[in-house]
């Protein structure tokens, strides 16, 4: 059997380029997404539908990923979402929600995949953003949920280091996706990280190659 590896948010496009470099590298890979099963999802499992924000429907997702394929030796924490308003003209409701969305949901399937990961000796990767470390305007509550993803990180290497879990995260800055030209159609296209490459930093960190790499929060920016 192969070794099993976890893709939260496996619908979108950063995603789909974690479950390819996944698989390209052996691994058996589950996406889990709110997103229903499309005919257009390559993969080769996906539970679709999934609220990951409740801690129930997380925890009920990842158990039936282990009755398919057995332990869970890598979880990425891809789901997530993004909104650009200001402070003084934003909603307060937003920091809620992008706390719910981008931060809630890698705790809730970090806590009911652990006792598989620690089984394993496997690795956890988050996605962070590189606006964690300098914010600029408009980004503060998107900010704010993916420094918790950092600090999340680096708490749980620390917990988990004597378990044989390691946990690191990747802080990309623009990706380029479709619905980001879309928003930037004026940008410098080719300035932005490549999907695909953000996906092989992480393929590298849940690798043997990275055995001494734990509670590492790395940017993976591009020319940006």
């Amino acid at each position: 059997m192969k070794t099993q590896a976890v893709v939260t948010g496996a619908a979108g496009i950063l995603g789909q380029a974690v479950c390819s470099a996944l698989s390209a590298e052996g691994y058996a890979v589950i996406g889990i997404d709110r997103a229903p099963q499309t005919d257009g999802n390559d993969m080769a499992a996906y539970l679709g539908s999934v609220d990951l924000t409740d801690a129930d429907a997380a925890r009920r997702a990842i158990e039936e990923a282990v009755e398919r394929r057995g332990p869970i030796a890598a979880l990425v924490n891809v789901a997530g979402a993004f909104r650009w308003e200001t402070i003084a003209d934003g909603d307060v409701a937003t920091w809620a929600t992008l706390f719910d969305i981008n931060l809630r949901t890698a705790v809730n399937c970090t806590r009911a995949a652990l006792p598989s990961l620690r089984a394993e000796r496997g690795g956890i990767v988050n996605i962070g953003a590189a606006s964690a470390i300098k914010a600029a305007a408009g980004m503060g509550a998107y900010a704010a949920s993916k420094a918790g993803i950092a600090k999340l990180t680096e708490a749980l290497a620390d917990e988990e280091k004597d378990n044989g879990v390691r946990v690191n995260a990747v802080l990309p800055s623009i990706i380029d996706t479709p619905a980001n030209r879309a928003d930037m159609p004026d940008a410098e296209f080719d300035r932005w990280v490549k999907p695909e490459r953000v996906a092989s930093v992480i393929a590298f960190l849940l690798s043997g190659k990275a055995s001494a790499i734990t509670g590492a929060c790395i940017p993976v920016t591009g020319r940006c």
